[in-house]
């Protein structure tokens, strides 16, 4: 799995360990960490492009984030890219959770599924709100969910 910083740079430490330099980085300079995990998708022809972000705010100076891109040719309905979605937000999550927890960094998983039900993504927000908080993260979705509605989505391409 590739990882990259928004600059462009590629990580190519596996992607725990660069999370856990970014976090003993951060807290060395001071700052308290909060991260935040979302998926976002694209379907371009017969293509569909997922980004997903991990994104670390330092409390009251700004941020950064990692991004992972990545494409298929699957064809998906509406409701199971939602699901894909957060799908490869929980594996990234679960990979990393044991770090935030022995750092003592809050994390939360977002989806990019709307919560007004006249939004198509809605038929997705019950499944995936209960995969996420069953898997025992903190959960937002729009308008709360900026890692996968704003940060993923500006770098799906």
């Amino acid at each position: 799995m590739r990882w990259r910083k928004f600059n462009g740079d590629t990580i190519d430490l596996p992607i725990r360990d660069a999370v856990e330099q970014a976090i003993q980085r951060e807290r060395a300079k001071g700052f308290r960490l909060k991260v935040c995990i979302g998926t976002d998708s694209q379907v371009k022809g017969q293509e569909t492009e997922f980004a997903t972000v991990i994104v670390f705010l330092r409390e009251g100076h700004g941020g950064f984030m990692f991004i992972h891109n990545e494409k298929t040719r699957q064809q998906y309905t509406i409701k199971e890219r939602m699901l894909m979605e957060v799908a490869k937000s929980i594996d990234i999550a679960y990979e990393l959770c044991n770090l935030f927890t022995e750092y003592d960094v809050d994390m939360e998983v977002h989806a990019d599924i709307n919560t007004n039900p006249s939004f198509k993504s809605n038929d997705a927000l019950r499944e995936a709100m209960g995969y996420i908080l069953g898997m025992g993260f903190a959960f937002k979705a729009k308008p709360e969910a900026f890692a996968s509605s704003s940060c993923a989505n500006k770098v799906v391409n």
